[in-house]
C-alpha cells in the first residue's frame, strides 16, 4: 500500500470512528414512528435499526483542534458491536473517494469495479456495492437539482451543442414519444463521410422500452462510427419518416447519402424511398442468409443437404451478371423441386427485392462492399456495453452515448494523425505520388490491389 493510500485509511478510520460514537443515539435510539397517520402502529417489513436505546455521548471540537467527549448517558439495552463495518455512517465514502467514484462513473466504469479499484488503494475498506450505488444516485441528484429528469437532460444537450429534436404525445404532461440525438462529433464526421450509412434498431437501451434507431456512419478508413439516434415509440412509417427528415437536416438536403443498408424493414425502407429519393437502399445479405436458414432448415433431414442448399442460395446471390442470375436461379428451382415450400419461401419473400441484394444489380452501385449490416449489429453490441443494463433513462443513455460517440471520434481522428506521417510499402511508386497523406490507407490498399 502506498503512503497516500495508508494516510487516506488512517483518516477514514478515525472520522467514521467520530461519526459512530457520536451518532449511536440516531442508529439504535427512538423507535419506529407512523409517519401515515394510522392510528393502529405499523411496524416495518424490513429490519430497523430503532431500537429505543438511550446511550448517548456528546463530542465537541476544542479551539486547539482536540476533540472532547462527555457521556450524557451510559444506559443501553444492546450488546455492543463486534464489527464497527456493520454501521453505515462506517461504510460512508470520504470527500476525496467520492469523487474519484464521480470521476470513475462518468468513464462508463460499472459499480463493481469501481469498488474494486477503491478496494486496491485501501484493502480493509468497508464500503459495499450498496455504497457505490447510494453515491451515485446523490450524484444524480445533484446533477438534476430542481429540474426534471427530461428539463436537465434538454438543457444538457443544449449547452452541449447537440443537435436533437424531439415530439411529446398531445394532451399528455410532456410526454415524449421520439426523440433524437446526435453528438456534435458525430455530425463532424457525418458530414464529412456522408456516402454510406447503415441504419437498424436495437432493443433494451432504456428504462421506458423505447426502439432505438441506430444509424452508423462509414469513414474512410472502412470503420464505423455513431451519426445519431432516434428513439420511437413504434417501429412504423411515420416514425421512421420523422427521424429520417431530422436526419436529413443534419447531412443537408443537397447532399443524400450514395447507399443506405438496411435489413427487410418494409416501414423504414419506405421512408428511406420517401425521403432520400435518389439513394439506393441496399438489404443485408447476412440478414437475408439467417432468415433463410430460420425459415428452410426445417424442411431438410440431414445438415449436410441443407448445407449443399445454403451454398447454391450463395451462388444465386453472387451471380456475376443477370443472365447467369437467371441460369442459376433456374438450375437451383430444378434441382429442389422436391423442396416446394423452401423454394416458395424464397421466391415470395426475397425474390421480389433481387435488385436489392442479388450482385449484378447491386454492383452498379458505390457501395464500398457493404452488403451486410453487421456494422449496426457490432455498433448496437458496443454501446450496450457503455449502457450496462437497460433501465436507465434518457439522461443516462445520452451520458453512455457520448462515451462511445467520443471514443471512436478520437479514434478516427488518430489514425488521420497518423496516416498523414505513414507511407505503406506497395506505395512507394511515382503513381502514387500525389496520394500520399491524402487518401487513407485502406482506400490505397484497395487502389493496390
Amino acid at each position: 500500500m502506498n503512503t497516500e493510500a495508508s494516510d487516506d485509511s488512517s483518516n477514514l478510520l478515525i472520522e467514521k470512528e467520530k461519526i459512530y460514537l457520536s451518532s449511536s443515539k440516531f442508529e439504535s435510539g427512538g423507535s419506529y414512528r407512523d409517519t401515515q397517520g394510522i392510528e393502529v402502529k405499523i411496524k416495518k417489513s424490513s429490519v430497523c435499526r430503532l431500537i429505543e436505546c438511550s446511550f448517548r455521548i456528546i463530542g465537541s471540537k476544542g479551539r486547539d483542534g482536540i476533540w472532547v467527549f462527555k457521556p450524557k448517558n451510559l444506559a443501553q439495552n444492546h450488546d455492543p458491536s463486534t464489527d464497527i463495518s456493520g454501521h453505515p455512517s462506517f461504510r460512508q465514502l470520504s470527500p476525496n473517494k467520492v469523487q474519484v467514484v464521480k470521476d470513475m462513473t462518468q468513464a462508463g466504469i460499472p459499480p463493481r469495479q469501481i469498488l474494486s479499484s477503491l478496494r486496491k488503494q485501501i484493502p480493509n475498506l468497508p464500503a459495499t456495492s450498496r455504497t457505490v450505488y447510494n453515491v451515485k444516485r446523490q450524484i444524480q441528484k445533484e446533477t438534476l437539482g430542481n429540474c426534471s429528469e427530461v428539463g436537465a437532460l434538454f438543457e444538457q444537450l443544449q449547452k452541449g451543442g447537440f443537435f436533437f429534436f424531439y415530439d411529446v404525445l398531445h394532451n399528455s404532461e410532456g410526454l415524449i414519444t421520439r426523440l433524437f440525438v446526435a453528438h456534435p462529433l458525430s455530425n463532424k464526421l457525418t458530414k464529412v463521410f456522408s456516402n454510406i450509412f447503415v441504419m437498424d434498431y436495437t432493443y433494451k437501451t432504456n428504462k421506458y422500452n423505447m426502439p432505438l434507431l441506430d444509424i452508423v456512419g462509414v469513414s474512410c478508413f472502412n470503420s464505423s462510427f455513431y451519426s445519431g439516434f432516434s428513439f420511437l415509440d413504434r417501429e412504423d412509417e411515420e416514425n421512421y419518416t420523422w427521424a429520417l427528415n431530422v436526419f436529413n437536416d443534419i447531412i443537408g438536403h443537397e447532399n443524400h447519402p450514395l447507399v443506405i443498408m438496411t435489413d427487410r424493414e418494409l416501414a423504414l425502407m419506405n421512408a428511406i424511398s420517401n425521403v432520400f429519393p435518389s439513394t439506393t437502399n441496399l438489404l443485408c445479405v447476412w440478414h437475408i442468409e439467417k432468415n433463410v436458414v430460420a425459415n428452410c432448415k426445417k424442411y431438410f433431414g440431414h445438415a449436410e443437404d441443407f448445407d449443399l442448399f445454403m451454398l447454391s442460395w450463395k451462388n444465386v446471390v453472387y451471380s456475376t451478371t443477370e443472365a447467369i442470375f437467371l441460369n442459376n436461379w433456374a438450375e437451383f428451382e430444378f434441382t429442389y423441386t422436391n423442396k416446394k415450400d423452401a423454394i416458395e419461401y424464397i421466391r415470395n419473400i426475397w425474390l421480389p427485392w433481387k435488385e436489392k441484394f442479388v450482385s449484378p444489380w447491386t454492383e452498379i452501385f458505390l457501395h464500398f462492399r457493404n452488403r451486410a449490416s453487421s456494422r449496426a449489429k457490432g455498433a448496437h453490441s458496443k454501446l450496450k456495453m457503455y449502457l450496462q443494463n437497460s433501465t436507465g433513462g434518457f439522461q443516462m443513455v445520452k451520458e453512455k452515448i457520448c462515451l462511445a460517440v467520443e471514443h471512436e471520434f478520437n479514434e478516427i481522428k488518430v489514425k488521420v494523425a497518423s496516416q498523414k506521417i505513414q507511407v505503406p510499402n506497395y506505395c512507394n511508386n511515382p503513381v502514387y505520388r500525389d496520394l500520399l497523406y491524402r487518401v487513407s490507407q485502406f482506400a490505397l490498399k484497395e487502389i493496390s490491389n
